[in-house]
């Protein structure tokens, strides 16, 4: 095959045309186009899983995540007859998108083609754009907040959770950070589930005063200290997916793992390279989050109690 030659994948009954396969994309390691294709294959399950029905933002790095980064919400003319959309609106502008919306794996392939490294999805599905199903907690350090206090914060989140009789799903975020994902019953709009979102910090903070702040403004921060992130619940915030590739020159991944798991973890370790071996050993970790969803009434009452706000300052 000739240097940068196009190459045709099938992806389930799909075939998928690859152009510029050697383009190397992460410099750290020299890992290539194809490279970031066959991760997303080698985790297909999991990807699918965590981009299935909802509305997707794509991170495109035409040349590479040393060049410029593209956001990009409309699917572009063009596109195959078989990839699915879809449309939300943004009132506040007067406009509207049809964005991808991944139902199998060749629907991620065709984006990688686009160039696409990293995957955005909502926390609401395509049944309902405005009702949430999920539940984000970004856990945020400051610039001068070492992983050992995520790792003891992430703990302390989990004990609220459990009071909550909640479940949640961490995974690292790829960068410095950790989320933790929780399925919601589709009751409730973003400014309730921010609202909720905001509430749960709160008491996360309360519970570890020395170490969590919710300041919203950034300047206002402690650099010692995590930010849990409420506001990535808001409308049209996103953050990347589980098994989404950060746009890095390592090619972090952003990767599940188990809460036995949090006090070991180097998400610097959590690669393109790394993480198929462990999908396919341990399987995707996030398989049963669907398969309970939870009320957010009790820390909508917190809420009530506190006097939160359900509008972004």
């Amino acid at each position: 095959m000739a240097k940068d030659a196009a190459v045709e994948l099938a992806v389930g009954d799909r075939t998928v045309r690859l152009s510029s396969p050697d383009r190397v994309y992460f410099a750290a390691r020299g890992e290539t186009k194809l490279d970031l294709v066959r991760y997303y294959l080698a985790v297909g399950d999991g990807i699918v899983r965590a981009l299935r029905e909802r509305p997707c933002m794509l991170h495109r790095f035409p040349s590479g995540v040393a060049g410029q980064k593209v956001h990009q919400k409309r699917v572009p003319n063009g596109a195959p007859p078989w990839l699915e959309t879809v449309r939300v609106h943004f009132p506040r502008y007067g406009r509207h998108a049809d964005e991808l919306c991944v139902t199998e794996l060749a629907h991620v392939a065709w984006a990688v083609q686009m160039s696409t490294v990293e995957f955005h999805p909502w926390n609401s599905r395509r049944a309902d754009t405005e009702k949430p199903d999920e539940w984000r907690i970004d856990l945020d350090p400051m610039p001068e907040c070492g992983f050992d206090t995520v790792r003891r914060v992430a703990h302390v989140a989990h004990e609220v959770l459990d009071d909550l009789g909640a479940v949640g799903w961490p995974k690292t975020s790829g960068g410095s950070g950790l989320h933790i994902y929780v399925r919601i019953e589709p009751r409730w709009g973003f400014g309730d589930v921010r609202r909720a979102a905001l509430a749960f910090a709160r008491e996360v903070e309360r519970r570890a005063p020395e170490e969590v702040t919710t300041t919203w403004w950034r300047k206002d921060r402690d650099p010692k200290k995590l930010f849990v992130d409420y506001n990535q619940n808001a409308r049209d915030h996103t953050i990347a997916s589980a098994y989404s590739v950060r746009g890095v020159p390592e090619a972090t991944v952003s990767t599940p793992i188990r809460w036995d798991e949090v006090d070991d973890v180097e998400p610097r370790e959590c690669t393109i390279a790394t993480v198929p071996a462990r999908f396919a050993e341990l399987g995707d970790l996030h398989a049963g989050i669907d398969e309970t969803a939870y009320s957010l009434e009790t820390l909508l009452e917190w809420a009530d109690r506190d006097g939160l706000e359900a509008e972004e300052p």
